[in-house]
């Protein structure tokens, strides 16, 4: 049984060589799980008894106190204390429980906030955790349901252990204190630092949420620098080995080849020189069974659960096109690492975007290869060469365009030989995997060549005949889609400003007591440090606000940029792939419906530049 909790604490025990007595040094651990499991033992009196033993599930996304890094039992005991507090470990007779040390100010056991609600007479009616998930994202799922069930009535008081536990972001945190909660009349409770908004909030509050933004901004800035630091000696981090290899038993970060997995990877490279692509070797894997890297990590770790467990036979080598095009490009398998291949937009952000090429950081002969360079390089070679090209030498006109309705990936190009006269057509790239997790959307190209082109023709005409009209129409078009995304930006740009406009009096305030001797010079220092730097941060904010919304707003602006370049398309005869990357952002294609007469009809949407759908 698996069991998500939101902290546990390992307690490392040690021997003091001072006082000759056994200490145990304490480490919160957040983000992590329970993997139970009982089993059975005879005692000394020959009774049976039952051993409750458990697995420690420690994610990369898992906040260790104090940043500490794991390390092997062996040799956390040959450090002395001062050095053990900046590790953590697990060996024989360490203790682990659940929840946070109470020793630790900072923390409480999970239990208490249930216990602090019944010695207040607060009637408990749900639980909102978000584990693994950063305090300054405030779109994390349990969270957005916490404000769902306020805005439904069912919740009037929110307790959490401390503010940070709410959240970390100051503005976001001012928005919530200060606006929405007494809006809506929701009392508000940060336990350890005895905040209530019941009894007024301290002066102390937009400090103490400045302090926990900064300290999520920095232990982002120390983790990226440690990662940086690893990556250029080679380690590799990650929570799992590629498949191939495993980790070594005693170096870290460290990979060795997998005996019992490498044949796999070997036998896609084979299949891949033999002329084979990704979608044939897909159908070959599932055809012999061979299971994916995702249910060998089930098997041997538990890892995954949620996918494998319980989950028909078939699921254990459903492979897909991506998996196998992933590791037909990955340098891993000839020795070579890649780091930084995408990025979080920024420590609120955990987005992830796709850095370019250039920015990759490659570090050579970090374990050893799998392949031989000569066959990865050759299936590079072949890869770039398999591309369909037209008489022309180009790349099909609808490359990276069309697209399925259901399942949101690619049509595929095919070319039917055995009619009497050939044709082309397109069908969801999904569908041929031979998994069947989609239906075809088989379009042929000739049909959706014609479609695109009299759309194209219509707006062309429309734009010579009655600009005025369309450029209407447009409008009319985008204001739907964008007005809730206006109005959202607005409200963040209102609370900007208004926290803006609370700082500046602050500040003011704060320079008028300093001249009056009301407080010291020191602190004087210290909070116009802190006042300034939510000021420019604050400014910073605003200013990509307004720039959004500005952005948002300018419809007319993009209805006539479009304008503009179908008035460089004056009435097209034929359709190139210059034109329609120009002009459209991609065409989706529905499943086609037949009709009791036999007749065939089948929805296609085109999203153009700028403006989106319009027919």
């Amino acid at each position: 049984m698996i069991t998500n909790v939101d902290a546990v604490t390992v307690f490392n025990g040690r021997a003091d060589k001072e006082t000759r007595r056994k200490i145990y040094i304490p480490t919160v651990i957040r983000g992590v799980s329970y993997v139970e499991g009982k089993g059975s033992r005879v005692a000394d009196n020959g009774v049976w008894s039952d051993d409750v033993q458990y697995k420690i599930r420690v994610p990369l996304i898992a906040v260790i106190q104090d940043n500490r890094e794991y390390m092997r039992d062996l040799n956390y005991a040959k450090l002395d204390n001062e050095e053990a507090a900046k590790h953590w470990t697990i060996q024989k007779g360490d203790l682990v429980v659940r929840g946070g040390y109470a020793g630790d100010n900072s923390l409480l056991y999970e239990d208490e906030l249930t216990a602090y609600a019944k010695e207040q007479g607060l009637h408990v009616v749900g639980e909102y955790v978000d584990d693994g998930w950063s305090g300054t994202n405030f779109e994390r799922p349990d969270f957005q349901r916490m404000m769902d069930d306020m805005e439904a009535g069912k919740v009037n008081c929110i307790v959490t252990k401390d503010l940070s536990r709410f959240g970390r972001e100051h503005v976001m945190m001012d928005y919530y204190l200060e606006f929405l909660f007494p809006e809506k009349r929701v009392r508000y409770i940060a336990v350890a630092e005895n905040e209530d908004t019941e009894k007024g909030l301290s002066d102390f509050v937009p400090f103490k949420n400045l302090f926990n933004e900064w300290f999520a901004k920095d232990t982002s800035r120390k983790v990226k620098a440690a990662f940086k630091a690893k990556f250029a000696t080679g380690q590799r981090i990650g929570a799992y080995a590629p498949i191939g290899y495993r980790k070594h038993p005693e170096i870290k970060n460290k990979l060795i080849i997998d005996e019992e997995t490498r044949w796999i990877v070997e036998k896609i490279f084979d299949l891949a020189i033999h002329g084979r692509g990704a979608a044939s070797i897909t159908r070959i894997l599932i055809a012999e069974k061979v299971p994916t890297p995702g249910f060998i990590n089930f098997q041997r770790d538990g890892t995954f659960a949620n996918i494998y467990a319980g989950a028909p036979e078939e699921k254990s080598y459903a492979w897909t096109i991506a998996q196998v095009k992933s590791i037909m490009k990955d340098e891993t398998y000839i020795g070579h690492t890649i780091h930084y291949r995408e990025t979080n937009i920024s420590f609120k952000n955990k987005r992830r975007v796709r850095k370019p090429q250039s920015e990759w950081v490659r570090v050579e002969n970090t374990q050893e290869p799998i392949i031989s360079e000569q066959v990865f390089r050759q299936v590079q070679e072949q890869i770039a060469n398999r591309r369909r090209k037209c008489k022309d030498g180009t790349t099909q006109i609808f490359s990276g365009l069309v697209k399925c309705a259901d399942c949101g990936w690619s049509l595929s190009y095919g070319e039917n030989r055995q009619n009497s006269k050939p044709y082309g057509h397109y069908h969801c790239s999904k569908y041929g995997q031979g998994t069947r997790q989609c239906s075809m959307h088989y379009i042929r190209y000739d049909v959706l060549y014609a479609y695109v082109l009299s759309r194209l023709q219509y707006w062309s005409g429309l734009v010579q005949h009655d600009e005025e009209r369309l450029l209407k129409q447009l409008l009319n078009a985008t204001d739907k889609g964008q007005a809730a995304a206006r109005k959202k930006q607005a409200a963040e740009l209102k609370k900007a400003e208004k926290r803006k406009a609370e700082v500046d009096t602050l500040f003011a305030r704060m320079y008028e007591d300093w001249a009056a001797g009301r407080i010291t010079e020191y602190n004087f220092s210290m909070l116009s440090g802190k006042y300034q730097s939510e000021q420019a941060e604050l400014d910073e904010k605003i200013e990509q606000l307004q720039s959004a919304i500005a952005t948002e707003s300018q419809n007319a602006v993009d209805a006539e940029k479009w304008i503009a370049l179908m008035k460089e398309c004056v009435n097209p005869t034929e359709l190139t792939a210059e034109l329609l990357n120009t002009l459209i952002e991609k065409i989706v294609v529905h499943e086609a419906v037949k009709g009791e007469d036999g007749s065939r009809e089948q929805e296609v949407e085109i999203f153009y530049r700028f403006i989106g759908k319009i027919d």
